[in-house]
């Protein structure tokens, strides 16, 4: 797959060099350990579950009054990044753009560009904290797609899925979590939970 030197999107957000990551994840106010991120994880492969909204469920106190959404903290400048990988991602991102633009034109809308954001260890989102131990998410609050790239060494190393293709993949996926999202598609999967089983939701 060749994509050095092709246009790259300006949509990405380089926040690797923020420092975000250490100590135990922060969500909804609460610290939550790496045991809560496996069962968010787990629970949300077997349910059909953003892990987002499993551990807002775990990190509450489970009795008391819903909490409040969470504060995203001030996103720093974008910058773009400079590094082959981020290039790379920029380039796949700028490609899905370039798809879903016409794609919504020929059917008379206009599609909203998703922001990619890069990070490191843990970075604050619409959605709560978000922590490379989710891998690559979407959050639809603030229509971003989040990345720690070190997933792609897991896809590589544990996986089986080496190579560009692969790592192209991850991108345009999360990029179809927003088109859903855009759609109203997820607003009517999330308006199920609950009143049909985990079966029907799947």
């Amino acid at each position: 797959m060749r994509w050095e030197g092709n246009r790259e999107s300006d949509n990405v957000e380089d926040r690797r060099d923020d420092g975000g990551g250490g100590g135990s994840p922060v969500f909804g106010g609460r610290s939550i350990g790496i045991g809560t991120i496996v069962i968010a994880l787990v629970g949300g492969w077997i349910f059909g579950i953003n892990p987002l909204t499993v551990l807002g469920l775990l990190g509450g106190d489970g009795g008391g009054p819903p909490m409040p959404a969470p504060q995203v903290q001030q996103a720093p400048a974008a910058r773009p990044p400079q590094d082959p990988m981020g290039q790379f991602v920029s380039t796949v991102l700028v490609d899905t753009e370039d798809v879903w633009r016409e794609l919504f034109r020929a059917q008379g809308g206009q599609y909203q560009d998703p922001t990619l954001v890069l990070f490191r260890g843990a970075t604050p989102t619409a959605c709560g904290t978000g922590q490379t131990a989710m891998g690559p998410f979407y959050c639809p609050g603030d229509q971003k797609v989040y990345i720690d790239l070190s997933f792609y060494d897991t896809l590589r190393s544990q996986l089986g899925a080496p190579g560009d293709f692969a790592q192209a993949y991850v991108i345009a996926h999360e990029v179809g979590h927003h088109v859903q999202n855009l759609l109203g598609v997820t607003a009517k999967i999330d308006g199920m939970r609950g009143r049909v089983s985990p079966q029907q939701m799947n």
